[in-house]
């Protein structure tokens, strides 16, 4: 009697071809997302040569240009002041440099604003717990430096805070008019296409308010900014990119300097809030959102259930006291993809019900 090898059921087939061809992938290591992570970071250093290579070609001109004046500057001092060697200027400029680099300016006496005033200390402590950073004025003592380190460490937590819970008051707000648009244009636009108009609504709101508006502002009591410097004041201030290069209230004779510091200080508090604000706004809008590519899917981590949930878009925090049932391990949840209209709508879908498909 011989026996007929059994026939694999065409599901088995299937489940070990699946299962082959994960093993695969996961030793070749060709993942989507790891594949789209490796050419972002190649995209993002291009970006960064790139970058690069304009400032060099566009700012070493400039360059060229200030250092002839200075030499020409330097040569002609010396001829006025036949007293004076060259040695002898060169400490002095060695000596006002290093002054300049500890935030101490040779170009006012000694009896003008100090950096260390309350205003300006204010000013300065603004700057380092938002991580604005402008760096024109330094500690100068240990004590100094050792504080601003134990100061920056509590001091960036509490602002971030802070932001943070002034973002999601201001996301009320800004979340009604996102409905008050669904309500009176659901009807002609698709959802995306409103979020997009309720991003660019947000987004001028912000530019008027905390761009344009402060530019106006600083062209006006800096005598020596135009509209142009202070508008890239502003950008660089909100961003937290902090160059230092312009500084508001820093000019001689500066009238109110300390009122002035703090008022910039508020200024710069709100204006974060803000840029966190349209930040929450933009990543709020999927298609946009382009981080979502490069997070692992569940078929790709080790099996983890809280890394598989921290990896899952919209996962909020770990919940550790999550139960689950007996069925619970290995389902599959299965989601419709166009909805009924006599659907219930979901807490989070701000579409009018006349505007589903």
């Amino acid at each position: 009697m011989t026996l007929r090898p059994s026939k694999i059921p065409d599901e088995e087939r299937q489940l070990m071809f699946q299962q082959q061809r994960a093993h695969i992938r996961h030793v070749l290591g060709m993942r989507r997302s790891s594949l789209l992570l490796t050419l972002y970071i190649v995209f993002y250093f291009v970006y960064l040569i790139t970058g690069g290579v304009v400032f060099a070609a566009v700012e070493a001109p400039e360059e060229n240009a200030v250092r002839n004046a200075l030499v020409t500057a330097r040569r002609l001092f010396l001829e006025t002041h036949r007293c004076v060697t060259d040695d002898d200027l060169e400490r002095l400029i060695e000596e006002v440099v290093k002054a300049s680099n500890r935030g101490v300016s040779a170009a006012r006496n000694a009896s003008g604003e100090p950096n260390w005033s309350f205003g300006q200390s204010l000013f300065f402590s603004s700057t380092v717990v938002t991580t604005i950073g402008y760096g024109h004025v330094t500690p100068l003592s240990k004590g100094g430096k050792i504080f601003c380190m134990l100061y920056a460490m509590l001091g960036i937590p509490l602002t971030l805070v802070l932001l943070t819970a002034l973002v999601e008051r201001l996301m009320v707000p800004t979340t009604t008019l996102l409905q008050c648009l669904n309500s009176r244009l659901g009807h002609l636009y698709q959802p995306f296409n409103i979020r997009l108009l309720h991003l660019f609504l947000v987004g001028s709101l912000l530019v008027f308010l905390f761009f344009l508006t402060p530019a106006a502002i600083f062209a006006v009591l800096e005598p020596e900014w135009d509209f142009l410097d202070s508008l890239y004041y502003c950008f660089i201030s909100l961003t937290t990119i902090g160059l230092g290069d312009y500084i508001p209230g820093d000019s001689p004779n500066q009238p109110y300097r300390p009122v002035y510091k703090v008022a910039i200080t508020g200024y710069l508090l709100v204006g974060l809030t803000f840029m966190m604000l349209i930040l929450t706004v933009f990543y709020d809008i999927p298609q946009l959102n382009f981080g979502l590519f490069f997070l692992m899917r569940s078929d790709e981590t080790t099996g983890d259930p809280e890394k598989v949930r921290l990896q899952t878009p919209g996962a909020v925090g770990p919940k550790y006291t999550q139960q689950l049932d007996d069925g619970g391990v290995g389902r599959r949840a299965v989601v419709r993809v166009k909805s009924r209209r006599d659907d219930s709508p979901s807490p989070e879908d701000t579409t009018p019900v006349h505007a589903r498909p």
